[in-house]
């Protein structure tokens, strides 16, 4: 019945078929088993180099036609305005399957080709003509700024020498002289340099002028305001006009030498007014037209990208799952003589039904007769691990799946963990309104998951998302939890009769309260809420609680190793590891928590003596056994049981060690006694079944060869000694260790109830007594802000540390004593999958 209805409880049946797909419908058929996503194929060329193998020139060109598409979406997301992209469900399907798949896929590819070369001159035109606008702006400031410069020099009437030269010589001529006048302009003979060049670079650049033209020279250089953008890197770059004098040709051509080297650019202004107004409106009308025709380009750019974004989701899907169908292809072995493909790969065994159907639906849409054969093989080796798993319990089963896979139908703790995971969180995080919060976010997330899941949320806010359930189900624990200790926002419920009555109290003196007989039905009694020795209680109550908790998960994980000896047959692993460690654990721990319970029962306010420390108990038990002082005594006859279970603990440690080795030894001697010995010098024998040799005769062979390959491993005598002695060390010692590890239940729990209490008494405690409209503000402010400190500091930081310490009692106090986590996943080849990651 556990094959028929395969749960979580166990990993599903495998089965490894073998495919005999004729080549003409190959494609089609491993696209039909991609849409199924049910088979994990098998590489039956494990010896061929990837780049021999059949299917690589399609490959290649799959590739080529994926880099058109990264390289449209890359111009795509460049684009400062966005561009709609059409949604993949709202995209008109490329049909790749069936007769006409081959021309699909050869007009798809020269559609590509196309807009490739049409993108690709328009960037680069666009790329020129931005170029020339900014050689344009660029000569348009240097104008403009030399203007503004002469203006100037012609209003001040700078004499500007050289040192060089002759000193009597002025630099500019004298004016009565040599001036003269054009347009009211004034007009230089001497010869200047003018350009632009990188703010970041000039003063360097004048620091390296002045020292090789030995400060013969003057130079005057201004910002420009706006920003250069490079069209192809969008990066901003901000440059400044000079203006550099000098004397003669031999320094102005170390001067332009110099402004090369340091990639500044040189314009030609001439010195006549006249000619520099002339180019001022030339520069001006080029680069009108020359905006109008980048502005052009850029709409004619935009409009083609508008049309790459309607289909470039729909040909991504394509061009992927193209790559991944010839990928499993090159899986494949090629029968020469046959003219077929042979394949090989794992699938469950519930699913070989859908399979066929998919077989036959794939021959039918490639138009042939000749449908793909599959048939079982039988094999020893170990297959893959698959848990069916819907969205609901996906997530706890990935927490287990982080620990390890599972070995093939070994039992699955992520099937106990939709339970004991949300009940050990909720221990540290019991609170009403806590729970409350985080289990609306968890149903709000639930609600709209559908639009949810088609948006882009980030690796934050998806992972939360991915998590909805298993925070939906630590809110509702939480409330419960919250009810055991009666805290709502470290506040305290009357929801039934209090068990104690308080007199009236006078100043500030202590009052004592005294039962009344009610006895509270459902949680902590609220009395116990404000009172001097609330904590003390409280504290002992969450400790043991903690204890008895964590022996009981412990217990449970132990009882866990019965199902997985049983299915594999290992029978004498239950009284050689199972029967030892349930009494060590139960004569130790166990009695600790029967103490702890009977403790919480009696009345020891009646009783003739004070409670004892169950803590000294333990620690005497095993230190001093047989003793037990009358005062501290917790029953009658204590000393005789603790004996007792002392020795039986005892006991266990060399049954732990002993009784396997000596089985395996009894059971390797038992072989060789019957005279069967290995072919090699350390192998051990080879035991066929019929069932082999029927496979061998059915024409399997090289399945079962492949297995007997893979088969388990052969441990000598010496390594399983060593690894029960480590077993046994490590279960002994981690039963103390794992018991004091639970205590962590009682630690968050203490702080988190704390926390809670501090961050009331320190915000909203101070306002809400506060009377008029003054009061009203503050409590709105404070209301405010203690929702939010609550919301980040107590539900989402103290949540995120409860979950990873109720992980790591799942991981290593539950999981080390039954799960061997040997396996590995099963991985299908999937289109979903592949959507997933895209």
């Amino acid at each position: 019945m556990g094959d028929e209805y395969p749960t979580l409880f166990r990993s599903e049946q495998m089965s490894l078929v073998q495919l005999i797909v004729p080549t003409e419908v190959a494609h089609d058929t491993i696209a039909e088993l991609g849409e199924l996503g049910n088979v994990q194929f098998k590489d039956l060329n494990p010896n061929v180099n990837p780049f021999q193998r059949s299917f690589v020139g399609e490959i290649r060109r799959i590739d080529e036609m994926a880099r058109r598409v990264r390289f449209f979406a890359s111009q795509i997301e460049k684009e400062k305005e966005p561009i709609p992209i059409r949604p993949l469900y709202d995209s008109a399907p490329l049909v790749t399957v069936g007769p006409r798949a081959a021309q699909t896929i050869d007009e798809l590819d020269v559609k590509l080709a196309e807009h490739e070369a049409r993108l690709t001159q328009m960037n680069e035109s666009y790329q020129l003509l931005s170029e020339r606008l900014r050689e344009l702006v660029e000569a348009r400031h240097v104008l403009r700024e030399t203007a503004v410069f002469f203006e100037q020099a012609a209003t001040r009437e700078t004499e500007v020498r050289n040192s060089l030269d002759d000193s009597s010589a002025p630099l500019l001529q004298h004016d009565d002289r040599e001036q003269q006048y054009s347009s009211g302009e004034l007009q230089f003979d001497l010869e200047f340099v003018a350009g632009t060049i990188d703010r970041a670079r000039l003063s360097t650049f004048e620091r390296v002028l002045w020292r090789v033209l030995r400060g013969n020279l003057y130079m005057n250089y201004i910002d420009i305001q706006e920003p250069f953008v490079d069209p192809a890197t969008g990066a901003e770059t901000r440059k400044n006009v000079f203006i550099i004098f000098a004397h003669g040709d031999i320094l102005l051509g170390k001067i332009r030498k110099v402004a090369e080297s340091m990639g500044a650019t040189i314009y030609p202004i001439d010195v006549n007014a006249d000619k520099r107004a002339d180019s001022m409106r030339e520069v001006t009308g080029r680069l009108e037209d020359l905006q109008i025709v980048l502005y052009n380009t850029g709409a004619s750019r935009r409009t083609e990208l508008t049309t790459i974004g309607e289909s470039l989701a729909s040909w991504q899907d394509v061009v992927a799952k193209e790559k991944l169908i010839y990928e499993t292809l090159n899986l494949l072995n090629y029968d020469v003589r046959r003219k077929t493909l042979l394949a090989e790969g794992w699938c469950p065994t519930r699913d070989i039904p859908q399979i066929q159907l998919a077989l036959r639906h794939a021959t039918e849409e490639s138009g042939t007769n000749v449908p793909p054969i599959l048939h079982e093989l039988r094999t020893n080796r170990t297959p893959p691990t698959f848990h069916r798993t819907s969205k609901f319990t996906e997530g706890f089963q990935t927490i287990m799946d982080a620990y390890g896979i599972a070995t093939y139908q070994e039992v699955n703790p992520g099937l106990f963990a939709v339970i004991t995971f949300p009940f050990l969180f909720a221990v540290m995080f019991g609170d009403i309104g806590h729970g409350f919060i985080i289990f609306f976010a968890a149903l709000s997330m639930i609600l709209f998951e559908r639009k949810l899941g088609k948006a882009d949320l980030g690796e934050i806010f998806g992972t939360f998302f991915f998590g909805r359930y298993i925070i939906l189900l630590m809110g509702v624990f939480s409330i419960y939890t919250g009810f055991l200790y009666n805290d709502i926002f470290s506040k305290s419920l009357h929801l039934f009769h209090s068990g104690w009555d308080f007199p009236e109290q006078h100043g500030n003196e202590t009052v004592v309260g005294a039962s009344n007989g009610h006895t509270y039905p459902f949680g902590i009694d609220p009395a116990w809420h404000g009172a001097e020795n609330g904590l003390l209680f409280t504290n002992s109550y969450k400790m043991k609680m903690s204890i008895v908790l964590g022996v009981i998960h412990m217990t449970f994980a132990v009882c866990l190793q019965v199902p997985n000896h049983i299915r594999f047959k290992r029978y004498s692993d239950i009284y050689t590891n199972f029967i030892p460690q349930m009494i060590f654990l139960q004569s130790i721990f166990g009695y600790l928590v029967i103490c702890i319970i009977y403790k919480w029962t009696v009345d020891w306010s009646k009783a003739s003596t004070q409670p004892p420390s169950l803590l000294n108990m333990l620690i005497g038990m095993v230190l001093s056994p047989g003793q037990v002082e009358p005062e501290t005594q917790l029953y009658p006859g204590q000393s005789t049981v603790q004996i007792i279970l002392l020795l039986l603990a005892g006991v266990c440690v060399p049954w732990l060690l002993i009784t396997k080795p000596y089985l395996q030894y009894q059971e390797m001697k038992r072989v060789q006694g019957q005279g069967y010995i290995g072919l090699g010098a350390d192998d051990a024998p080879r035991l066929t079944d019929d069932t082999t040799l029927e496979g061998e005769e059915e024409g399997n062979g090289r399945a079962i060869a492949e297995a007997n390959d893979e088969e388990h491993e052969q441990h000598d005598f010496s390594e399983v000694v060593v690894h029960q002695v480590i077993h046994t060390i490590e279960f002994c010692l981690g039963c103390v260790s794992h018991t004091a590890s639970y205590l962590r239940l009682w630690a968050l729990s203490l702080a988190h109830a704390q926390l809670s209490e501090v961050l009331w008494n320190m915000t909203l405690a101070n306002v809400l007594g506060m009377p008029g409209l003054v009061g009203i503000v503050a409590l709105v402010i404070v209301g405010v802000l203690w929702l939010v400190l609550t919301i980040s500091i107590l539900c989402v930081m103290e949540g995120l540390s409860a979950f990873l310490h109720a992980l790591r009692l799942h991981w290593v106090e539950a999981n080390s004593k039954h799960y061997e986590a040997g396996g590995y996943q099963f991985v299908p080849l999937s289109f979903a999958r592949l959507n997933e990651k895209q």
